[in-house]
């Protein structure tokens, strides 16, 4: 078959109307998954005080979806390299709104945590697959502008979600927090079945790589068990300043050995197996490795920022839900902002380095003025400092994973775009983990320095004060904004000191971004789709095949083998595909 022939039977590319109708329902399923995490972030200090929680509990209510959508973003991936992608995305909407509505009927803090993983399962599915079927119908050089309504729907619900979260706290209880996304995620699924319409795929045999999974399961569990337990009081109760749980006592050394050992075995079977989870093979292209390490402070910050803002808002400033809610549009302004600018400027220009590096200097400048923040520092300046850090997230989290599909072979851009979106979400749950362990290690050795100033404050309250004594023995995670003001005063600075020592956690990770950002190759961006490109692919081994196998057979009588391109070199790929976008890629949408 001729190259010729391939640009004839392709088929015509689609119109921007054509387009939008197709991202409607992954944009929708996209705002099913975010609304449902963000609406639940500015209650959720209300919840574990309710569900009697504290601070490791209300670290982990978090870092289990964190943790389980790390694991099953390059899961679905693979799936999406080898079955049918609409199904999936279908599926992971499903999965992840049943877990959430299950959520809402939680009982302990242990229940919220359980359907907290589970939800993290359809929320892998919705981060990777969006991104993978989005590379199917638009090329990576127009795919800018399409990514910027990514960026706005998520700075929608990251903005509509708190806000509304707190009005239903506070009108109607936490648990319905759980329920709101429901009628969206049906309208979503009815979308997607209707306006979706990806090419069609040959069908493979699909193996999953168990042992990969299971290893790497359990090596990333081990390692934030540890890190969430690890120097913390056992016990919970204020009084208790004893450190139990030794940084390097026998148990840390078995978790991290385990942890060690698991990862070690985890690379070994992903170099043998026939359809490994990650393919190690992806970190020979410069490209993919530096994005990863980017990815990884993108994540910390994105992450980080919206768990611990939100309990700096009503811990240490003592505002309620709602107000909660109201206090961090500054940061989602700026992710908006960002997302969408940035998006139809790399389309228009088609260059996209510069606006990566602005992006990873504010990440460094945001996440570094937030480690300087106190209970009573000005709100003006915490805005500015929050914005900074929404602008840094917004200019590179969408970007980071159109650059890695620019450059990696089409047949693998399921498990190269998963790959980047694991180790995105990875990085969040190891530093959503981390930040959460210095806080309440921070806020721990903080009351035991005021302890005196704490006795004294309850002493002031007369017959309340044996009702606050027993609430602060309970261990479980304080509602600020009840206390009496002797009280939140006190709380309230111990808060504000220890969220700020954890935002500090951040800042070596996003100046490592800037690094690995710098050194990115400065690769342009191709106008073909993934399908396009597949087909230039196919095009050019039977081109490049055929004559000489002919000239072969001549000579010897027998047939060579064709062998395709390994994946060792994918920018190379990338560019012979860019290459036949001369004859046919370029030509304009209609």
């Amino acid at each position: 078959m001729s190259a010729t022939s391939t640009d004839a039977a392709a088929p015509p590319r689609m119109s921007h109307r054509q387009v939008l109708e197709a991202l409607s329902g992954l944009l929708l399923g996209m705002f099913v998954s975010m609304l449902a995490s963000t609406v639940v972030s500015t209650s959720l200090p209300v919840i574990i005080h309710d569900l009697d929680g504290d601070q490791a509990a209300f670290t982990w209510v978090v870092t289990a979806t964190l943790l389980t959508t790390a694991i099953s973003t390059p899961i679905w991936g693979k799936l999406a390299d080898l079955t049918n992608r609409k199904v999936l995305y279908q599926l992971a909407i499903v999965i992840f709104v049943v877990a959430t509505a299950a959520a809402g009927f939680s009982q302990s803090p242990e229940m919220l945590i359980a359907c907290r993983a589970v939800q993290g399962i359809g929320a892998g599915g919705l981060a990777a697959l969006s991104q993978v079927l989005m590379a199917d119908i638009i090329s990576p050089r127009e795919r800018g502008r399409y990514m910027g309504l990514f960026g706005g729907v998520m700075a929608l619900a990251t903005i509509g979600g708190p806000l509304l979260g707190g009005v239903i706290t506070d009108a109607w209880g936490w648990r319905w927090n759980f329920f709101v996304a429901l009628p969206v995620a049906v309208v979503a699924l009815i979308l997607v079945q209707t306006t979706l319409h990806v090419p069609a795929r040959p069908r493979k045999k699909t193996t999953i790589d168990i042992a990969g999974i299971v290893l790497l399961s359990v090596a990333v569990s081990l390692l934030l068990i540890w890190v969430t337990n690890a120097g913390t009081t056992t016990t919970g109760a204020w009084e208790d300043l004893a450190n139990n749980n030794d940084w390097w006592s026998l148990t840390s050394v078995l978790m991290v050995g385990g942890a060690l050992v698991c990862a070690i075995l985890f690379v070994i079977v992903e170099l043998r197996s026939a359809e490994p989870l990650i393919p190690l093979s992806l970190f020979r292209n410069r490209t993919f490795t530096l994005s990863v390490i980017a990815s990884i402070a993108t994540g910390i910050a994105m992450f980080g920022a919206s768990v611990f803002l939100s309990q700096y808002m009503q811990l240490a400033r003592g505002a309620t839900p709602t107000e909660a809610g109201l206090m961090t549009i500054p940061m989602i302004g700026g992710l908006l902002i960002s997302s969408i600018g940035v998006g139809a400027l790399v389309t228009k220009f088609g260059t996209w380095k510069p606006y990566l590096i602005v992006g990873s200097v504010l990440l460094v400048a945001g996440s570094y003025l937030l480690s300087t923040i106190h209970y009573d520092t000005n709100f003006f300046l915490v805005s500015v400092y929050m914005f900074l850090l929404g602008a840094g997230v917004g200019m590179t989290m969408q970007n980071l994973v159109l650059v890695v599909q620019n450059t990696t072979r089409p047949e693998e851009i399921g498990v190269a775009s998963s790959g980047v979106t694991f180790f995105r979400s990875l990085g969040g749950t190891v530093g959503v983990s981390v930040m959460g362990a210095a806080l309440a290690a921070k806020v721990t050795q903080l009351v035991g320095e005021r302890k005196e100033d704490i006795q004294a404050a309850i002493m002031s309250l007369g017959d309340k004060a044996q009702y606050w004594a027993e609430q602060l023995q309970s261990g479980s995670l304080p509602k600020v904004s009840a206390m009496p003001e002797a009280l939140r005063t006190v709380f309230e600075s111990i808060y504000g000191t220890g969220i700020s020592h954890a935002f500090l956690i951040g800042v070596p990770f996003a100046v490592l971004s800037l690094v690995a950002i710098v050194f990115l190759p400065n690769k342009p961006l191709t106008t073909m789709t993934t399908t396009e490109r597949l087909e230039a692919s196919e095009a050019d081994v039977a081109t490049v095949s055929v004559p000489e196998a002919m000239a072969t057979l001549g000579a010897t009588g027998a047939v060579p083998s064709v062998s395709t391109d390994s994946g060792a070199d994918a920018d190379t790929a990338a560019d012979r595909d860019d290459t036949r976008a001369g004859r046919g890629g370029d030509r304009p949408s209609r």
